[in-house]
């Protein structure tokens, strides 16, 4: 009877295995003609994302549809093919594209299951799928996948098909690819990776979403384990190997994506420019753009400004904790109370939520969203103190919500700011920008302050008003007075006016060059008022301005018009390099996949192309007098650089709404700024020296570190006098021999002056016999100046 039976089975089994074959060739010649060509895969062209460098190579941004980055199979770490083998297909280089045994093996798995819910995705089958056919898993779906996997290995050979898998495959985070997930996962090419994360990566085919180590790092090391043990057991890698890799830790990185110097003000610059001109194929054309911004510069304004946020919060105290949540109940019930409240909060720049669990004036405890416990002492409690006193109702307690810092080993606390600061530089003599920031962070706010926040430029606007100055004749040793002085209505634009210096002093006469040097506001209005307003708005168009943002009235020798940060670096760009124009630029060359030249900057050059704008005497006077205002005037903080060759001028607008410096060399311009995107004080005893100017030595302190000084060679044309610096008047040869006979050993009389040889000043009247015999009149100093 047994045997019967068996006979039966038998037959059923040959029977329906015929008709089963029969169906299937039945199936497969309905199909197979219907398969799509394979020229994308013969031709392969992936969406490559816009990539965003700067001058020497470092990756600033990136915009596309997809996070790709192509690589070629002879390019890829043998680990890293390895671990795919070993995780999706073992025996991809011996199957024709369809692994039997693995078929075999999901057959039986779904009769059980009464569906088709697992496959036997060969990595060639995989190729297919993504390239020409859905995700659904249904047998006809399957059997067109078998199809078409046949026909890639007939005509593409093994590694081909491997390579087109490494690059095509989705690896989650918006990654495809393992290039581009090796800089997603972990901020660094494939080819710095280490055993345990190419087989982190190798895990992430099967499930993207499930194995992500970002959104559940413990399922991830749990399939990572798994495709080691796989490589192990293939004889990939041998037991201590693979003992080392499991026990590796991982550092995964979080958030934003990884680029090599954060410039995304820059960046964003770039990627609009690019969309006008080419449209929305730079997002998948693979277009790279080299900006002409510096790494090393890039980073330093970074830090500077943030630095410049961070003391300028210091000064103003804190404002509190984001919020307060209760810590109550078990250590469960705290870690679960902790995770909530920081869910939504995501890391801004490199200031990172955390919840305080213990406070004392001596040390803060804070526990971060990864769980780990950070120490907060010393000086960094200071600013905090009194809230954790607890006095004038404030509590800064267990359960608070705050923001901590990484300062090397140790950890700071911090808060968002509310103050935004920006910098720009850039080469003068040829108007390429070498550091942007747009403001505190991109991703917090993408308003670009450096190119679209239109501020009052407070005295950093005077030199335009004393060069226009120099124009009209007037000359660093002229005396102006420096009164209280009241306007009528007409004169200051609608309402009288009473201009006042920053520190309410007054006295006689000065020279133009002291004025400047100290920033006398009475001076420079009655300098204005000198040369007349409607003059000197169309003087300054010579430097890039609009007159349109600047009215016709007393008010604009202090800065009472409106600019933008790039717009002031360029102008200041002419008194560094002499007199010339040169439009700023960034994008210095665009280039398509195969490195193909798209787009090649042409830059205003000083000595070729740049058009000359003012005098070069005029210049270096105006340059010679900034000077003064780094060594000894209101940027005299500036000295902590050690350098000679630095010039520049502060800003501060009425009520310190905006606060600026704009300072230079003969190669570098750099202009900082700080204030609040909703103009108001900044509040008591900010000024430009205070806030902005430790910004620019912040970033100037790296620029200039091993460049050489550079001195700005005086033009032909400008004679060197000796003058009275209490009256400007010169000394004629004659009284300086009457005045060398009143003073015993070397000393000099008066101070030496630069004026344009057609232009001095009127000789000094003799000295008479009331100078007091054996001491000099006036201290000696260096002065240049005039321009008729």
């Amino acid at each position: 009877m047994f045997f019967k039976w068996w006979h039966y089975a038998l037959a059923l089994i040959v029977s329906l295995g015929v008709v089963g074959t029969a169906l299937a060739g039945l199936a497969a010649a309905l199909i197979y003609p219907n398969l799509p060509p394979l020229e994308a895969l013969t031709d392969y062209k992936p969406k490559l994302p816009l990539r965003v460098y700067t001058a020497d190579g470092a990756l600033i941004g990136e915009f596309g549809e997809e996070r790709r980055a192509f690589i070629a199979i002879d390019k890829v770490p043998t680990y890293m093919k390895q671990a795919i083998i070993a995780a999706e297909d073992e025996r991809f280089y011996t199957h024709g594209g369809v692994d039997t045994l693995g078929i075999l093996r999901a057959a039986g798995s779904n009769l059980l299951s009464g569906g088709a819910k697992e496959g036997a995705s060969t990595i060639t089958m995989q190729v297919a799928r993504n390239f020409f056919l859905s995700n659904e898993k249904t047998f006809t779906r399957k059997l067109s996948e078998v199809m078409l996997a046949m026909k890639i290995e007939h005509s593409l050979s093994k590694d081909k098909i491997l390579e087109l898998y490494i690059n095509q495959i989705y690896l989650g985070q918006r990654a495809y690819g393992f290039e581009a997930a090796a800089r997603t996962y972990f901020g660094k090419p494939i080819h710095d990776l280490s055993l345990p994360e190419f087989a982190m990566l190798a895990g992430l085919p099967k499930a993207p979403s499930r194995y992500n180590p970002v959104v559940n790092f413990p399922r991830a090391k749990t399939r990572q384990e798994y495709v080691l043990k796989r490589m192990l057991a293939l004889k990939f890698i041998d037991q201590p190997t693979w003992q080392a890799a499991v026990k590796q830790k991982l550092v995964i990185r979080q958030g934003r994506q990884h680029v090599n110097v954060d410039a995304d003000f820059a960046a964003e610059m770039v990627r609009q420019a690019l969309f006008e001109k080419y449209g929305e194929s730079i997002y998948s054309s693979g277009y790279k753009a080299v900006t002409t911004l510096r790494s090393s510069q890039q980073a330093a304004a970074n830090r500077a400004v943030l630095q410049g946020i961070i003391d300028y919060d210091q000064r103003h105290g804190y404002r509190g904790p984001e919020k307060q949540i209760q810590l109550t109940g078990d250590q469960a019930t705290r870690a679960k109370a902790i995770s909530d409240a920081l869910e939504d909060l995501d890391p801004v720049s490199d200031m990172r939520p955390a919840v305080i669990v213990s406070a004392t004036p001596q040390l803060i405890r804070a526990q971060l969203h990864d769980g780990s416990v950070v120490d907060i002492t010393g000086n960094s409690l200071k600013w905090v103190a009194n809230w954790i006193a607890g006095k004038k109702g404030r509590q800064l307690a267990a359960g608070a919500v705050i923001r901590v810092q990484a300062v090397g080993t140790q950890w700071r606390l911090v808060q968002l700011p509310e103050v935004e600061a920006a910098l720009v530089a850039l080469n003068p003599n040829d108007g390429a920008i070498t550091a942007l920031v747009g403001g505190f962070d991109f991703d917090r706010n993408k308003f670009n302050r450096v190119t679209q926040a239109w501020r009052q430029p407070g005295s950093s606007f005077k030199p335009f008003i004393y060069s226009a100055a120099l124009e009209k004749g007037y000359t660093p040793a002229t005396m102006i007075d420096n009164m209280p002085l009241t306007l009528a209505a007409e004169e200051a634009g609608g309402t009288a006016w009473e201009p006042k210096n920053y520190d309410g002093s007054t006295s006689g006469p000065v020279r133009m060059r002291t004025a400047l040097t100290k920033s006398l506001n009475l001076v420079s209005v009655r300098i204005l008022q000198g040369i007349g307003p409607r003059y000197a708005r169309d003087y300054i168009r010579r430097f890039g301005f609009d007159p349109a943002r600047h009215p016709p009235y007393l008010t604009m020798a202090l800065g009472a018009g409106s600019v933008t940060p790039l717009q002031l670096a360029a102008a200041y760009g002419v008194f560094a390099n002499g007199g010339f124009s040169v439009k700023p630029y960034l994008i210095d060359k665009v280039t398509d996949k195969d490195g193909r030249l798209l787009m090649q900057a042409s830059p205003q050059r000083v000595g070729s192309n740049a058009p000359r704008m003012i005098d070069p005497r005029n210049a270096w006077l105006m340059t010679n007098m900034m000077q003064d205002v780094v060594r000894s005037g209101t940027a005299a903080r500036a000295g902590q650089l050690g350098r000679s060759d630095l010039a520049g001028k502060t800003g501060t607008t009425n009520d310190a709404r905006d606060t600026w410096f704009a300072g230079y060399t003969p190669d570098l311009v750099a202009i900082s700024w700080m204030g609040y995107d909703q103009p108001r004080s900044l509040g008591h005893g900010e000024t430009g020296a205070q806030s902005a100017l430790p910004i620019w030595i912040g970033f100037m302190g790296t620029a200039l570190k091993g460049v050489p000084q550079k001195t700005w060679a005086m033009p032909a044309g400008i004679v060197t006098v000796r003058i009275d610096p209490d009256t400007g008047a010169r000394f004629s040869a004659g009284i300086l021999d009457e005045l060398t006979g009143l003073f015993t050993g070397d000393q000099p009389t008066g101070m030496e002056e630069h004026f344009y040889q057609e232009f001095l000043p009127p000789e000094a009247p003799a000295v008479g016999p009331t100078a007091p015999p054996g001491t000099p009149t006036h201290p000696e100093a260096d002065e240049p100046g005039t321009f008729p």
